[in-house]
């Protein structure tokens, strides 16, 4: 039985026009949520292009997968190591000794289960809260739920440590619902992205739970610091005391939040949007360009107070959420610049920001978040020069 045949045998008023159609669209939401709308031109002269919105976020959601499986692992990884140093405890230790896996950190599978069992409560968490406002503002705006929500719920997932209690899950997905998308418009509609504004909420909100040493394995008694903290405290010629290592840190078995520790992951998910032309290169090149620019500027600056000066781009690019943002959060089309000089610009913007935020204000080592929402702000007026520059140059020409 198709979905359009079930709504009009339970309830016939569903149809377009019904009268429980007019205010409560449950038909049209759930129809357009799993099926490509009707509305979608697919022939000239008017087909501008073939991907709609529906295949875009499918597209951006399949890329996250590497960096969902990493996380995962990781998470288990770094859970189970503290574990036989601090011991287990609670309902997700009781449901791995229960199954007979144990905490063996050489295992894949105990790292996998471990890790599946920190992601899976806080990501049906963010899609039941974050989902709820979607639903409230669709109905009282008589439109579709969209898929933008469902990337949305999964970058928000995973740029969140896994001690985040649950309860400020539903508070951050929610505020970066309503706050930043819904309150604008809905889906296309934001100059912020939505993620991004919840994971900073609660930064700025309950900054004990989601800065320091403690919160990025969730094991009673842990403490360990990011390579980002390590360096900007001690410089990263420190980094090998801690045992860190670039290459540790390049393919992700690292402390950090739940999918970006992993740089490799995040690489497979650009080439992923690259190839699909999802992403557009222009923000991936000015955003490394100014990373790479701005950092070797400050090597050749050097510091005798500040040991952050000297980290080189090759560190910038593997720690903390750089390589995380510079795929996911940089080249999202809607909060970003949208001329392609102003992509370059903008990725530039962003690039350069992260790298003052990390290296000058050590008191905020990881940077890239407020850099990306630094650049969201900045996007529309970057756009608006070049468009002016384009009409001057134009107007000269023909003068």
């Amino acid at each position: 039985m198709g979905l359009r045949s079930f709504f009009d045998r339970i309830e016939p008023s569903f149809e377009k026009g019904g009268k429980y159609e007019r205010y409560f669209p449950l038909y049209e939401m759930v129809e357009s949520f799993l099926f490509t709308p009707k509305t979608v031109t697919t022939a000239a002269p008017h087909a501008r292009s073939y991907i709609d919105m529906k295949r875009i976020m499918t597209y951006v959601v399949i890329a996250t997968i590497p960096c969902i499986l990493f996380g995962l692992y990781n998470v288990g990884l770094q859970t189970n190591m503290a574990i036989a140093e601090f011991g287990a405890s609670g309902w997700r230790a009781a449901i791995i000794e229960g199954l007979g896996i144990g905490f063996d950190a050489t295992n894949p599978l105990a790292n996998m289960l471990h890790g599946l069992l920190y992601f899976l409560p806080i990501y049906i968490v963010t899609l039941v809260a974050g989902g709820f406002w979607e639903v409230v503002f669709a109905t009282v705006r008589r439109h579709e739920v969209n898929e933008g929500f469902l990337v949305t719920s999964m970058l928000y997932t995973l740029i969140l440590p896994a001690s985040t209690p649950l309860w400020q899950v539903a508070l951050g997905i929610s505020f970066g619902v309503v706050i930043g998308k819904e309150v604008f418009g809905g889906t296309g509609k934001n100059f912020l992205n939505p993620a991004l504004v919840g994971r900073a909420f609660l930064y700025f909100a309950y900054p004990a739970y989601m800065s320091g040493d403690t919160i990025w394995t969730p094991v009673d008694g842990f403490s360990g610091a990011t390579a980002l903290a390590v360096t900007a405290a001690e410089g990263p010629a420190a980094l090998a005391t801690y045992g860190i290592t670039w290459m540790d840190s390049f393919v992700g078995t690292i402390q950090g939040s739940m999918g970006e520790t992993s740089t490799i992951a995040c690489l497979l998910g650009l080439a992923f949007l690259l190839l699909t032309r999802i992403a557009n290169h222009r923000m991936v090149v000015g955003c490394l360009l100014g990373m790479i620019a701005f950092s070797t500027l400050l090597n050749w600056i050097g510091s005798d107070s500040n040991p952050a000066f000297a980290t080189p781009w090759y560190w910038h690019l593997v720690m903390g959420g750089y390589a995380f943002g510079l795929v996911f959060m940089v080249t999202e089309p809607v909060s970003g610049s949208h001329t392609n000089l102003g992509r370059y610009i903008y990725g530039a913007l962003i690039g350069f920001m992260v790298v003052m935020i990390r290296v000058v204000n050590p008191a905020f080592p990881e940077g890239m978040m407020l850099a990306i929402l630094f650049g969201n702000v900045f996007a529309p007026l970057i756009d608006y020069f070049v468009v002016q520059a384009n009409i001057r140059r134009r107007a000269r020409r023909h003068a």
